[in-house]
């Protein structure tokens, strides 16, 4: 059985972090098919990582951070903040007061093992703490859109082919009291 530990990232943390977000971001665009969109990958690293830096700089309060370990090794990630300019544009604003949770990522080796589902529950926690009722998550991947159904059903809102013709983007409203249960 695996020792999974959530916890806060630490200064410490933020190399092993820079590279855990290239390996699943990486992983990731090749599993979408879409590797050869060099650019856009490294500019999704460079936003997580900078996200990274607001969390650690704000302790937490730009933006919230927790990662999963196992011993040493980052297995698993995920942040809230305040919801990003393409949820604010796609939605003509109507969820840009609300926080977002996002790098929502698991270790390609241990995908499929729960890692998700608790980091999940603990963001819910950390956001009850901070009085967050409502909050708004989207996604342009396949693979994580099927997951985002299944677990919250239909998107609030469905962009079709917005990133090219059969490739969507979702974006889902949710009230914390509604996933908990």
């Amino acid at each position: 059985m695996m020792l999974i530990m959530i916890i806060r990232p630490t200064k410490e943390d933020v190399e092993s972090l820079h590279d855990f977000f290239r390996l699943v971001i990486t992983d990731t665009y090749r599993k979408e098919g879409i590797a050869e969109k060099k650019e856009d990958l490294l500019a999704e690293i460079e936003t997580k990582k900078q996200f990274l830096a607001m969390d650690l700089e704000s302790d937490g309060v730009e933006r919230c951070f927790l990662i999963a370990k196992i011993e040493d090794l980052i297995v698993g990630s995920i942040e809230y903040g305040p919801s990003s300019a393409l949820i604010c544009q796609c939605t003509n604003a109507e969820l840009k007061d609300i926080k977002e949770i996002g790098t929502v990522f698991v270790h390609p080796e241990y995908q499929r093992r729960g890692i998700g589902n608790l980091l999940l529950k603990a963001i819910y926690e950390e956001m009850d703490k901070k009085g967050v009722e409502v909050f708004c998550l989207d996604s342009g991947y396949v693979h994580a859109q099927r997951v985002w159904k299944k677990k919250f059903g239909t998107p609030d809102y469905l962009l079709k082919d917005y990133w090219e013709i059969g490739n969507d983007h979702m974006i889902w409203k949710l009230y914390l009291e509604n996933v908990r249960n």
